[in-house]
């Protein structure tokens, strides 16, 4: 793996995929949306060329050069409303379908795309490849579907083609409105962060670890198979919320049980890693309260330069 494209590259995923690509002197392409306010957070680096592109624009791109592996990131409606418009998702499919014939325009021999737990639905079990699939709202339907044609597709087209389904990962350049986000902002904000009761059961894994874990499905995944992205260990939700403030100080104050549980409340999400920890030697190297010290630094960071 010498050249690579990513495309979704300003998410946490994707800013954190960029940092292990440079760091193991591979050539990263990113396709960023030009509407993108997150741009201009990522590096100048040699290793690292930007050209800005929509997704509804990969079907005419063309490149002089050519990559060896396409890391699909970029979908719309990932977060709020937008993950149950169902138009919209139905066009991420064919998103993806254009990014495949794209890496095959460019000369890529493996494509990976990322799908999502919510493709899975409700479950009190661990999640494995082999789990029944019962998507719950569009943005599920529409990751199961993309990750069923794609694989047709790239076989059609002679490449390997390999689905990651990602769980619940964290870190700097996460989105505002997740939960770590929120609790880190409104403690940093000398604010109160109210939750439900935290009973839930969760797996979360550092974005560096995800970032690790799809270069190894890259350079060692089985073609065809669907791996799961996630620790492979759960917690209860209010232990981790615990940890992040011990973490800013022990002395701040957060309202557990403030909230109550939606009526479609998710109450266990574990990934079961063990096909990619046998087929790639996958291991996870970054415990939650690390991850969560660089996470909450980097918002330090990024609060005093936006001040500024």
């Amino acid at each position: 793996m010498n050249k690579v494209i990513i495309t979704g590259a300003t998410g946490t995923i994707g800013m954190a995929l960029i940092r292990r690509c440079i760091k193991n002197n591979i050539f990263v392409l990113a396709i960023v949306n030009p509407q993108s306010v997150r741009k201009e957070w990522l590096p100048k680096h040699p290793l690292l060329e930007i050209i800005e592109k929509d997704i509804s624009e990969y079907n005419s791109l063309v490149l002089e050069e050519s990559y060896d592996i396409w890391f699909h990131l970029a979908w719309c409606g990932a977060s709020g409303s937008g993950r149950n418009d169902m138009y919209m998702q139905n066009r991420n499919v064919t998103y993806l379908l254009d990014a495949i014939h794209a890496a095959k325009r460019v000369g890529c021999h493996t494509f990976i795309g990322a799908g999502s737990q919510a493709e899975y639905g409700p479950s009190d079990v661990p999640l494995s490849p082999n789990s029944p699939t019962f998507p719950m709202i569009g943005y599920g339907f529409a990751k199961l579907c993309a990750g069923q044609m794609g694989k047709v597709l790239c076989n059609e087209l002679n490449m390997r083609f390999i689905w990651s389904r990602i769980f619940s990962i964290f870190g700097p350049y996460d989105g505002d409105n997740t939960m770590i986000m929120t609790e880190i902002h409104k403690l940093l904000n000398g604010e109160v962060p109210e939750f439900t009761k935290g009973e839930q059961e969760w797996d979360y894994l550092y974005c560096d670890d995800a970032a690790e874990a799809l270069c190894l499905i890259a350079e060692k995944g089985k073609d065809g198979k669907v791996y799961c992205l996630g620790s492979g260990q759960t917690r209860l939700l209010r232990d981790y919320i615990i940890d992040i403030r011990n973490v800013i100080s022990s002395d701040l104050q957060v309202d557990i049980g403030k909230i109550p549980y939606s009526k479609d409340q998710v109450m266990h999400l574990c990934a079961d890693i063990s096909d990619l920890c046998k087929d790639t030697g996958f291991t996870v190297k970054t415990n939650f309260i690390d991850g969560i010290k660089e996470t909450i630094k980097w918002v330090r960071e990024k609060d005093s330069y936006e001040k500024n």
